[in-house]
C-alpha cells in the first residue's frame, strides 16, 4: 500500500529508476493465463486436417502483446474444444488474461482480442501426425 511516504533519505519509487517490461515477456504472460483455463488450447499447424504434432490441447495458444506505458494491448488465438459454449470460454479467458496481467506484471490490459480459430471435438485430439 503506498501512503505516500517513504523512509528518510530515500527517495520515492518514481525518482529511483523505471521498469519496463518487454513486449516478449507480456506475450508470455498472458499465453501462461490462456493456458490456466479450461477447454481452450492452442491452434498446431494442420495437415491435411490433422494437427501436425501432439494436437491443439497440448500447445500455447497464439498471444502478441504489446505494452504503452502502464497499458497493454494483448490479442489471442485459440481452440475451444467442443461442445464448450464458445462465448463463455471466451469471457472467461478474457477476465483470466486481464487479471493475471495486472497481478504479474501491474500493468492494465484493456484491450484482449480474441480470435477462435478451432473448435476441436475431443475425439479429434487423439489424432496426430508425428
Amino acid at each position: 500500500m503506498n501512503t505516500g511516504t517513504h523512509a528518510p533519505g530515500v527517495p520515492p519509487a518514481e525518482a529511483r529508476g523505471r521498469t519496463e517490461i518487454s513486449d516478449r515477456v507480456l506475450e508470455r504472460v498472458a499465453a501462461l493465463a490462456v493456458t490456466e483455463v479450461d477447454q481452450v488450447g492452442g491452434t498446431a499447424p494442420r495437415l491435411l486436417n490433422v494437427p501436425l504434432g501432439r494436437g491443439t490441447t497440448g500447445t500455447t495458444p497464439k498471444v502478441s502483446a504489446h505494452a504503452d506505458g502502464r497499458l497493454a494491448i494483448v490479442k489471442v488465438t485459440l481452440s475451444v474444444t467442443y461442445p464448450a459454449p464458445i462465448l463463455q470460454v471466451v469471457h472467461r479467458v478474457r477476465d483470466h488474461v486481464m487479471a493475471r496481467v495486472r497481478e504479474l506484471t501491474g500493468l492494465d490490459a484493456r484491450q484482449v482480442d480474441i480470435d477462435v480459430a478451432r473448435l476441436v471435438h475431443p475425439a479429434e485430439q487423439e489424432r496426430h501426425v508425428l
